[in-house]
């Protein structure tokens, strides 16, 4: 992984091998940031994303393992109780053009992935809605 901060934006590039959501955390917590938006696009091989049912109040995961190139790598970074804490969600199409996608739980890279995040003055904590079962921003 290498990155450049310029301002308030971030451009990221991760390297074949590395997993999103952990390399998104270790930028995220060096450069302090609470608050910004997140998105990217690139290739994976195995990835898992998730749908969230609002009655159970649980996530439905899916792992997709194959060539998939993203469409669509987006969400914020702010933090709950004061710590880090990411949403995202991703997109990933294969040779067939057929997309899957959901809440981004994991996604190793394939190829390469190029991410900007872009830094929002300010902050915005989550905090846990027991009536939907979900981390919401707490204004």
């Amino acid at each position: 992984m290498e990155y450049r901060r310029m301002g308030q934006t971030i451009v990221l590039r991760l390297d074949r091998g590395e997993e999103i959501v952990d390399q998104l955390k270790a930028v995220g917590l060096a450069e302090g940031i609470k608050l910004a938006g997140v998105n990217g696009l690139g290739a994976v091989g195995d990835f898992t994303v998730g749908v969230f049912d609002p009655v159970k109040k649980q996530y439905f995961s899916n792992q997709f393992q194959g060539l998939y190139e993203i469409v669509s790598l987006h969400g914020t970074i702010n933090t709950f109780r004061g710590a880090y804490y990411s949403h995202l969600h991703m997109s990933a199409g294969d040779r067939e053009g057929r997309v899957f996608g959901g809440h981004l739980n994991r996604a190793v890279v394939s190829a390469t992935c190029e991410i900007v995040i872009t830094l929002i003055d300010g902050s915005v904590d989550r905090r846990y809605d027991e009536s939907i079962g979900l981390n919401v921003f707490d204004f």
